[in-house]
């Protein structure tokens, strides 16, 4: 390494090396400009710096040697290339000489190029000797293309050579026509040598008919065209894979495909992949103007339904039970199904059967009887204005599923005749618990004694409670905060415990002289307190400067 690379890195060193009072005091400004309680860091256009910005993002590389603080590391600093977008100017020629100029090509004379890039046929005799026919020079371009400008393969294009392919199709197209006039006129005029010339007139509109049908309508396909429109080959035995035979896809092409049929973004979602689209695209739209209704169609109708049925039902055959099972024996699911549908069928028949035997069947061709036709009786009822039956017909009360007036275990009295503090109960005995044996009125007394009894406990614990409790004072620990006036030190102690003090404080100070064996007492003595008091400093303290 050169002496000048090792002085850059001791120069870059010294900038870059920070004391820890210098670290301790950049952090603490740090937080003060994220608190708001410092101004933001200003770079070199004036402009502030985030303070919450990382400082991975805000230092800037080494090799970059900023002295002040930036972000124009963060910022795009190559600048782009102005690509252009023209080509080259096809067949352009400059200047034609009349004689051949010295390092021209050899075989042309045009000075753009040499004889071994010449695009023109070779002569017998260069234009360097011979000095006729010297040919112009090209007009030479150089352009910088971006990366796509260099992979564009219409790049350059002349969009008006178009022209001359629709003049040919168009030639093509008039030919053909022409053609088929041609053989439309000579089969008309074999038609004509065939008739006889004693025809009636009659036969003249069918001889129109017959004109009309040698006519070709060019706007229809041929069927046989036709049938192959969606016709695919797949291959057999080959790396492909297949199968044997043709695919032919039966969506008419002039139909609207099914991703176009509603362009909402919410609407029912295709997918490209597998070209399916289960929802209906048009849910609103009436079912008659709709030909896709979404591919759940198809799988809630027809065989597919049926199919999953019969699933359903070898499930929860199984589950019952069972030994049944669709893919090991699907004739057996299937026959098992079927004898399913039949029982079910009879089932329900029976349960019709019995329904009308009971209740009639008002859909049969029997007359109803007159009586109960118009729901009419000779017995006079008298209701008021609310509805309620005044008299001609017994009010029947209405009775409850549960027993009534059933007494058990001695009680005269049911269950829930009694309530008390939120709970149901026997109102004969007072007693709150369920099916329990009737005490009578000895038992509600002992419930009052009981109570009473409670509530005097109860009356008794919050006394004690409230008397205040008389604790002996206790005296102050040594190394507590505040010291006792009673208490007395030993002179000859304290002068040994300030000894130990200042040896512990020299010993934590330089932290060599620590051994390895360490002996440790955690007995402390008052004087020990002491010690520790009087060489104390206090940072509060004005004197703490004088102290040591």
């Amino acid at each position: 390494m050169g002496t000048r690379a090792r002085r850059s890195i001791w120069v870059a060193v010294e900038v870059t090396f920070k004391s820890r009072e210098d670290h301790r005091k950049q952090l603490e400004l740090e937080e003060a400009r994220k608190a708001g309680l410092a101004p933001a860091e200003v770079d070199e256009d004036g402009n502030e710096i985030n303070p919450h910005i990382p400082q991975y993002m805000s230092s800037a590389p080494w090799y970059l040697n900023a002295d002040k603080p930036s972000l124009k590391h963060q910022r795009k600093w190559k600048s782009e290339k102005n690509y252009t977008k023209s080509w080259y100017d096809r067949g352009v020629k400059l200047f034609q000489a009349k004689q051949y100029r010295k390092g021209a090509c050899q075989n042309c004379g045009a000075m753009t190029h040499d004889r071994k890039s010449c695009m023109e046929r070779p002569r017998v005799v260069g234009a360097k000797y011979t000095n006729v026919n010297i040919a112009p020079d090209e007009k030479i371009e150089s352009f910088d293309l971006d990366y796509d400008g260099k992979r564009d393969r219409w790049n350059g294009y002349d969009t008006s050579t178009y022209t001359r392919v629709v003049a040919d199709y168009e030639a093509r197209e008039e030919a053909r026509k022409k053609y088929l006039k041609e053989q439309q006129l000579k089969k008309l005029e074999e038609k004509d040598t065939e008739k006889d010339g004693e025809k009636d007139a009659e036969n003249a509109g069918s001889e129109d008919d017959e004109e009309d049908g040698l006519r070709i309508d060019e706007a229809k396909v041929d069927e046989s065209a036709q049938m192959d429109f969606a016709k695919v080959e797949k291959r057999v035995r080959t790396t492909g894979g297949g199968s044997t035979g043709t695919v032919r896809n039966l969506r008419i092409r002039e139909d609207t495909a099914k991703y176009l049929l509603n362009l909402d973004v919410n609407s029912a979602y295709y997918d490209p992949k597998t070209r399916s689209m289960r929802e209906d695209p048009l849910p609103d739209a009436h079912p008659n103007d709709k030909f896709y209704v979404g591919d759940n169609q198809n799988r809630l109708s027809g065989q597919a339904l049926e199919f999953k049925q019969l699933n359903v039902h070898a499930w929860e055959a199984f589950e019952k039970g069972q030994d049944i099972h669709m893919q090991a024996a699907p004739s057996q699911a299937e026959l098992l199904y079927k004898s399913f549908k039949i029982k079910k069928e009879m089932l329900k028949s029976e349960h019709k059967d019995k329904i009308m035997e009971k209740y009639g069947n008002a859909a049969s061709e029997d007359p109803i009887p007159r009586e109960l036709l118009l729901g009419q009786s000779e017995r006079e009822i008298e209701y008021d204005r609310t509805g309620r039956i005044i008299k001609g017909q017994d009010v029947s009360l209405p009775k409850s599923k549960y027993e009534e007036d059933v007494f058990i275990n001695n009680h005269t009295t049911v269950w829930g005749s009694w309530w008390k503090d939120h709970q149901w109960g026997y109102k004969c005995c007072k007693q709150t618990i369920k099916n329990s044996y009737c005490t009578g009125l000895a038992g509600i007394e002992a419930a009052e004694a009981s109570a009473d009894l409670m509530k005097a406990n109860m009356a008794r614990k919050e006394a004690a409670e409230d008397e205040p409790v008389q604790q002996e004072q206790k005296r102050l620990a040594t190394w507590g905060t505040d010291v006792p006036d009673d208490l007395v030190l030993d002179k000859k102690l304290l002068e040994e415990s300030l000894k130990k003090e200042a040896a512990r404080k020299k010993e934590e100070r330089d932290e060599r002289k620590r051994k390895y064996n360490v002996k440790w007492n955690d007995e402390v003595t008052a004087e020990d307190m002491e010690a520790y008091r009087m060489t104390k400093i206090h940072h509060d303290d004005p004197m703490k400067e004088f102290l040591h």
